[in-house]
C-alpha cells in the first residue's frame, strides 16, 4: 500500500492511548532530511518550527512528531529526543549532538479523557514501534482522538484520523505525504464533490462553508487543526522544500472546507532525503514535485476519513455506509 515509508529512510510509529483516546505519531528521519513548513491556520500549536525557515542555520532534521494533547502534548517531544540521543543521531554541537525535532500539535481534548496527554513516554514508544512498512491509518497515534465538522460544535462532529498516500513520478522521484485529519470543516471528495464526513444535524450533512457564511458558526477557539508531514526522495534546497509544503497545504484546501481558518492551525512539514538527486527541467520538477505533493496530501486527507473508526461517541465514515449513524 502506498504510504509515506515509501520515501526510503523514513520510519514511521504510533503510540496510541486507547482508554484516554489521544497519542502521538512520529516520523523518524535518522540520518537527516532537509526540512521545512508551512503554517496556514491562526490557531497552531508547535515546536522548533522557526529554525525551518529559509536562511535558518540547522539544515536537516531527524524527526518530525505529530501529537494529541494540544499544546500539553509537545512533552512528547522530549521522549523523541532521548530516543535518537540514545542512537548518536542528532546536530553536532562539538560537545554533544542534539537531536532536531519539530513538533505541532492538534486539539483532542475534548474526545475521551482531557487528562489523558502524551508525554515524553509515549513520543519514546512511538519511535520503538517506527518501522518503514505501510503506515497503520485510521484512529490511531495522534489521529486517535482527532475528529472534524465542528461548525456545529463536537455533538455534531465525525472522527478523522490519519491516512497516508504516496506517487511515483514517471521519471522516479516519490513525493509521500502523512496526514492527520482533525478540521473545523468538512472533509470533500475532490473528484466526485461529494461530502464524505462532516458537521451532520436532522441526520443530513449540514455543509459546513453554508453554516460559516449563515453565521450559524457553533465552535471553539483552536479546537481544531489538521497536520501533515509531505516527503520527497529527491535532493531539496530549504527554499525548495518550503515550496513542497506550501503545494502540500493544496491538498488540504482541495479536500477540506474550509481549511486553514482562524479556528484551526493547519501545519504542513515536508522533508526532502536527498536520495536521488535532482534532475530534469529546473522548472518543470518543482511544479511536478508540487502537484505530486498537493495529489498526496489530498488522498491522505480521504484516506484518513475511511479509515476512522468511531470513538468516544463520535460516528465515523463507516458508520454512515452501514446507516448507523
Amino acid at each position: 500500500m502506498p504510504s509515506l515509508t515509501d520515501i526510503p529512510g523514513l520510519r514511521v510509529g504510533h503510540a496510541t492511548d486507547p482508554v484516554g483516546l489521544t497519542g502521538c505519531t512520529v516520523v523518524l528521519c535518522e540520518g537527516g532530511a532537509v526540512a521545512s513548513v508551512d503554517i496556514r491556520g491562526a490557531a497552531p500549536g508547535t515546536r522548533e518550527t522557526a529554525l525551518l525557515a529559509p536562511g535558518a542555520l540547522v539544515e536537516r532534521i531527524h524527526a518530525v512528531l505529530l501529537t494529541g494533547g494540544s499544546a500539553f502534548g509537545l512533552a512528547a517531544a522530549d521522549g523523541v529526543m532521548r530516543f535518537l540521543e540514545e542512537r548518536g543521531a542528532g546536530f553536532e554541537t562539538g560537545v554533544a549532538r542534539v537531536p532536531i525535532v519539530p513538533a505541532a500539535v492538534l486539539f483532542d481534548l475534548a474526545v475521551g479523557d482531557p487528562g489523558a496527554r502524551p508525554d515524553a513516554a509515549m513520543g519514546y514508544a512511538a519511535c520503538q514501534a517506527a518501522h518503514d512498512g505501510p503506515v497503520e491509518e485510521g484512529s490511531v497515534g495522534a489521529g486517535t482522538g482527532a475528529t472534524l465538522g465542528k461548525v456545529l460544535g463536537p455533538q455534531c462532529a465525525m472522527k478523522g484520523g490519519v491516512g497516508s498516500w504516496s506517487i511515483r513520478l514517471p521519471e522516479g522521484p516519490t513525493v509521500a505525504a502523512l496526514v492527520v485529519v482533525n478540521a473545523l470543516g468538512d472533509v470533500i471528495d475532490d473528484v466526485t464533490g461529494a461530502i464524505l464526513a462532516g458537521a451532520r444535524a436532522d441526520g443530513r450533512f449540514a455543509r459546513a462553508s453554508d453554516t460559516v457564511l449563515a453565521g450559524a458558526l457553533q465552535a471553539a477557539f483552536g479546537a481544531n487543526t489538521t497536520l501533515a508531514v509531505i516527503a520527497t526522495d529527491v535532493a531539496l534546497t530549504r527554499e525548495q522544500a518550503s515550496r513542497l509544503a506550501v503545494q502540500g497545504q493544496a491538498g488540504l484546501s482541495r479536500t477540506i472546507v474550509p481549511s486553514h481558518t482562524v479556528y484551526d492551525g493547519d501545519t504542513v512539514f515536508a522533508l526532502a532525503t536527498g536520495a536521488r538527486p535532482a534532475a530534469g527541467d529546473a522548472a518543470g520538477l518543482p511544479l511536478r514535485l508540487g502537484e505530486a505533493a498537493a495529489r498526496a496530501a489530498a488522498e491522505s486527507v480521504k484516506r484518513a476519513v475511511r479509515a476512522a473508526a468511531g470513538l468516544g461517541g463520535v460516528p465515523c465514515w463507516a458508520d454512515l455506509q452501514r446507516g448507523g449513524a
